[in-house]
C-alpha cells in the first residue's frame, strides 16, 4: 500500500510540477497582457483539482451555508498538513487569497503568481515587514477579498490546537470582517509532517458559523483571538464529517 502511495505522490509532484510551469506562465501573461487575474484562479483551482485527483485524497464538508461568499471574511483554519492550503483553498471559496509563509518566495513563479492573484506574503522573522503585510491584507479585506489564514503558523503534530498567532486577527479588527472558523480533520493522514507521502485519504472540513468583529478595537484581540480557538476546538470535537 505504502508503494502505491509513493507512486502515485510522485506522478503527482512531477504532474503538478509542469502544470505550474506551464499554466503558470501563460496565466501571468494573459493577466499582464489583458488584466484577467481570475484566469489565475481559474487555473489555481484546476491545479488543486488535479492534484486531489491523482494523490486519491477526497473532501466532505460540512456547514457551507456558514460560507459569506456574499462578502469578505477572513477563513481561520487549524493546519494539519501541507495538504490543508490547497484544499481549503478549493473547498471554501472561489476567490480564496491568501497569507503564505515568505519562504515561497523561493519559488519564482508560484511566487509571482501568487502575488498577482492578490496573496500575501508574510515574513514572520521581521515584525515591522509582517506589520506592513497586515495592513495590505486588511486593505484588500476592505475592498471585498476573502483571505485564509492558519493561526498555528506551523502543522500542529497531535489534534491539540497550537497557540494561535495575532496577525490575522488584527487584519480583520483593522478591516471590521468577519472571521469564519474552519476545522480540518484527517490532513495528518494524508500527509504526515517530515514525509512526502501523499496517502489516499477523505479529509473532513467543518465550517462554523462567523463570528462578527466590527466595533471591536485592538484591544480585544486576545477575546477574540480566544473566542474563535474555542469555536474551532468545538468544531474538532464533534468529528470528522
Amino acid at each position: 500500500m505504502i508503494i502505491i502511495a509513493a507512486v502515485r505522490s510522485f506522478i503527482t509532484y512531477v504532474a503538478i510540477s509542469l502544470y505550474v510551469f506551464v499554466t503558470g506562465i501563460v496565466g501571468m501573461l494573459l493577466a499582464t497582457l489583458f488584466g484577467w487575474t481570475g484566469i489565475l484562479y481559474i487555473f489555481g483551482h484546476g491545479g488543486v483539482r488535479l492534484g486531489l485527483a491523482l494523490s486519491g485524497i477526497r473532501y466532505r464538508v460540512a456547514g457551507a451555508e456558514h460560507l459569506p461568499l456574499d462578502r469578505a471574511a477572513v477563513y481561520c483554519a487549524n493546519h494539519q498538513s501541507n495538504v490543508d492550503p490547497p484544499l481549503l483553498f478549493t473547498a471554501l471559496h472561489p476567490r480564496m487569497h491568501i497569507l503564505y509563509k515568505a519562504e515561497i518566495e523561493q519559488i519564482p513563479i508560484l511566487a509571482r503568481a501568487f502575488r498577482m492573484g492578490g496573496f500575501i506574503p508574510v515574513d514572520r522573522r521581521n515584525k515591522e515587514v509582517a506589520m506592513r503585510a497586515i495592513d495590505a491584507g486588511a486593505a484588500s479585506l476592505r475592498h471585498g477579498n476573502s483571505f485564509l489564514i492558519f493561526p498555528e503558523g506551523t502543522r500542529s503534530k497531535t489534534e491539540e490546537l497550537l497557540p494561535f498567532k495575532k496577525g490575522g486577527f488584527i487584519m480583520a479588527i483593522k478591516a471590521g470582517a468577519p472571521i469564519v472558523p474552519v476545522a480540518v480533520q484527517g490532513g495528518r493522514a494524508a500527509m504526515r509532517r517530515g514525509s512526502r507521502i501523499i496517502r489516499p485519504v477523505t479529509i473532513s472540513i467543518r465550517v462554523g458559523e462567523p463570528i462578527p468583529t466590527a466595533g471591536l478595537d485592538l484591544k480585544q484581540r486576545d477575546v477574540l483571538i480566544a473566542r474563535v480557538r474555542e469555536r474551532i476546538s468545538d468544531l474538532i470535537a464533534l468529528g470528522p464529517v
